[in-house]
């Protein structure tokens, strides 16, 4: 992907991954749309970084998606770069009862809003020169945590609509990428200190440099332990990885997740 000179929009940018991808893009000289449903962190973005704007976003509410989709085209009519980021987390009970809003919230933000963002905006990205679509997704989309089920499959999900996407838009100006995270220092289920995740500037960092190469998915070195797990005694895997989950700092392992 190139680097420079993009009209790049992120979802969930006012924090976490989505505000350092926002923050490390606007500094490489591209324009930056960041969205999400918190206004002040929002705000608290754009004045840190000036000339980068914002839209507020629920990316769970199909009109949401459609009204700001409509303004985007219209104000950002250059706009040949959407990085779907926004996603929630939480825990989960695979053995037993389902939390029926968890499991709405998670599938609707992780899943439906991604495809359904994305869906709105292709016909524009087609008409660009060059452009560019990117999945936020998680190495727990090959490894599922236990803990998180219904979010670990959300990501299994995007993982493979992102290979059909990809697939059926070869040969237009529009490439798929997807960025598959480890466990970053984020606000997601408050690992902002948890030392066994990956600092978040250098998961930033690190993602970049990939992100200039011609690589379909990003991953970071700590990332492919886990990317390349699934095959046939992945069975075995998830159960060594779950288990040490449970045991916290047991192992450089855990680190990697």
């Amino acid at each position: 992907m190139n680097l420079t000179g993009n009209t790049i929009f992120i979802t969930g940018g006012g924090s976490g991954i989505g505000r350092g991808l926002a923050e490390a893009l606007h500094r490489l000289g591209n324009q930056v749309i960041v969205s999400g449903r918190r206004k002040g962190h929002l705000e608290a973005t754009t004045k840190a970084n000036p000339g980068m704007q914002s839209l507020e976003l629920n990316v769970e509410n199909p009109a949401s998606i459609a009204s700001v989709s409509k303004r985007l085209t219209a104000d950002f009519p250059n706009l040949n770069v959407l990085i779907n980021n926004a996603g929630v987390m939480q825990t989960d009970d695979a053995a037993g009862v389902i939390d029926d809003a968890v499991l709405k919230s998670t599938i609707a933000t992780n899943l439906l809003g991604p495809i359904r963002l994305t869906s709105a905006l292709i016909e524009h990205l087609k008409t660009q020169a060059k452009a560019t679509v990117i999945y936020n997704t998680s190495v727990l989309g090959y490894v599922p945590l236990a803990l998180t089920a219904v979010y670990s499959s959300t990501k299994a999900a995007l993982h493979t609509y992102t290979l059909s996407q990809r697939y059926k838009l070869r040969g237009t100006s529009v490439s798929v990428l997807e960025i598959v995270p480890p466990w970053v220092q984020t606000d997601l289920m408050n690992s902002n200190a948890e030392p066994r995740a990956m600092p978040l500037r250098e998961f930033i960092d690190e993602t970049i440099k990939v992100l200039g190469t011609d690589a379909e998915e990003i991953l970071v070195e700590r990332a492919k332990p886990l990317r390349n797990n699934p095959g046939p005694n992945e069975g075995a895997f998830v159960t060594q990885f779950n288990d040490l989950m449970l045991q916290p700092q047991s192992s450089d392992f855990v680190s990697q997740a």
